[in-house]
């Protein structure tokens, strides 16, 4: 009569057992490997709309383990052309997506509307191009020459006219970086309420 009884336990045991261990693995795949990011406004347009959400390589440039200054198996630094997804300088409890246009030792400026790095003009495809976007506030298309200190990334967003980068704010520190948006997995269109198949499984670059 004792059997099924260690059986239900054995199996109340071993159920609790792969949850603890799914959940466990999952904390550390979100904390290190990957996470899943929402995009709420549209300054990434058109490389990313309203409604997509997008998965963000977290390994990409290191890891950092409790009680550790130092980031560890870094696979490369942040690059120029890069979008991230980063703590805002301004309050670090939200999270923005911008594209990294210079690095730390470059000069950024911006005249006429084109965007220079080092003394020279970026050709810049993933850009909004939409004369009708309403331009962001107080931008004239020029500031600068700005020096970019080392350890630190400048970043735009791809729909210039209505991006509040680090044109406003300033500089973000490669630390507060959370990874590199790879692709979009789910796209949701809140205007027509329909998911956009076209765009689930795009890479973001």
């Amino acid at each position: 009569m004792t059997k099924p009884r260690k059986s239900v336990k054995r199996l109340l045991w071993d159920y609790t057992e792969a949850i603890v261990t799914a959940l466990i693995l999952a904390l550390l795949i979100r904390a290190y490997v990957v996470q899943a990011f929402k995009i709420p406004s549209g300054s990434m347009k058109p490389t990313l709309l309203v409604g997509d959400h997008i998965l963000v390589g977290k390994f990409i440039y290191g890891t950092r383990l409790p009680f550790m200054q130092e980031r560890i198996l870094v696979l490369r630094e942040p690059q120029r052309g890069d979008v991230i997804v980063f703590r805002y300088p301004k309050d670090p409890s939200r999270d923005f997506v911008k594209r990294i246009i210079a690095v730390g030792g470059d000069v950024v400026q911006g005249k006429d509307g084109v965007v220079y790095l080092n003394g020279r003009a970026l050709q810049e495809p993933y850009v909004n191009k939409d004369p009708t976007a309403a331009p962001a506030p107080l931008d004239d298309g020029d500031f600068g020459p700005i020096l970019v200190p080392q350890g630190k990334v400048f970043v735009m967003g791809d729909n210039r006219g209505q991006s509040y980068d680090s044109r406003y704010w300033g500089f973000v520190d490669i630390d507060d970086i959370k990874g590199k948006a790879f692709i979009i997995y789910w796209s949701w269109d809140r205007q027509r309420h329909l998911p956009r198949f076209n765009r689930i499984g795009k890479l973001v670059h």
